[in-house]
């Protein structure tokens, strides 16, 4: 089954609208699908009714924003209730904080020599609540400060980067929290994005699991080959469902686009298995 359970829409960072991403998806072979825009749960209506009308399983996703151990990470939460109003409650408090770390990064970029960066940015996000790097990188490539976003990333925008402010999203108790009572899965998204030692690798897995968190990501856009088998360790080590997604954001950017996720390594439980 061609599967794809993390994807952005323009309710977040991507530049496709939840219909768009739906027909793209479809187009592309996906039988199952997620849309998972960051923080934001407002697109799912627009997808599932376009999903419904091409024949498409709909699964209802968010990817939460979370501080642990100073650094950001993300977890999906798959096969929510996206009325529920404590996510929603949690949702909202998160998108809060999103502004005022933009108006920061506007200002350190202007210290870099980038002005108007924030005014350059809100033309790239459709929902200005939601405004993030991503966007701010969009503009620094339309600008010619850099030719990628993986050069904006490595000289502006990256954690630990000049123009970089740190941000204190949800707890890891909280995010889970939230999937659960809104009756979904909660999933690590792309583990191999995060830098962590093996020790706080195992103390943040050993965590997610004991509040909760069922799944993990093995084969997404955002990992490398190579981190499909680590990660396919980790999923049969602790027990995790293994999950799959291009985290398509734009048919422009990142590594895969919809419809084109490799297949799952043998011995993993896929978190779909049941809603097949």
């Amino acid at each position: 089954m061609n599967v794809d359970l993390h994807c952005h829409s323009t309710i977040s960072d991507g530049v496709l609208t939840p219909s768009q991403v739906a027909e793209r998806a479809h187009a592309n072979g996906v039988q199952l699908w997620a849309l998972t825009d960051h923080d934001e749960v407002s697109g799912l209506a627009q997808a599932r009714a376009m999903a419904n009308d091409l024949g498409m399983k709909f699964i209802p996703g968010v990817e939460i924003s979370v501080t642990w151990a100073q650094n950001t990470v993300h977890i999906v939460g798959l096969g929510i209730d996206e009325n529920c109003p404590r996510l929603n409650e949690g949702l909202t408090g998160i998108r809060a904080g999103r502004t005022i770390r933009a108006r920061e990064m506007a200002d350190k970029l202007a210290q870099m020599g980038v002005p108007d960066a924030y005014e350059g940015a809100l033309p790239y996000a459709a929902n200005p609540a939601l405004i993030s790097r991503t966007h701010f990188a969009r503009y620094l490539i339309a600008r010619g400060y850099c030719d990628s976003m993986q050069k904006v990333f490595d000289t502006y925008l990256g954690d630990g980067m000049a123009a970089s402010v740190p941000v204190h999203w949800s707890t890891l108790e909280e995010a889970v929290g939230w999937i659960l009572e809104a009756g979904g899965q909660a999933v690590v998204a792309h583990p191999g994005r995060y830098n962590y030692t093996p020790v706080q690798f195992d103390a943040f897995f050993s965590q997610f699991k004991d509040l909760g968190g069922t799944g993990i990501e093995v084969v997404t856009g955002s990992h490398h080959p190579d981190e499909y088998v680590e990660y396919a360790r980790v999923a049969r080590q602790y027990g995790f469902l293994a999950s799959s997604g291009s985290d398509f954001h734009s048919p422009k950017e990142g590594k895969l686009d919809l419809g084109s996720v490799p297949a799952l390594p043998s011995g993993l439980t896929p978190i779909w298995h049941d809603w097949i």
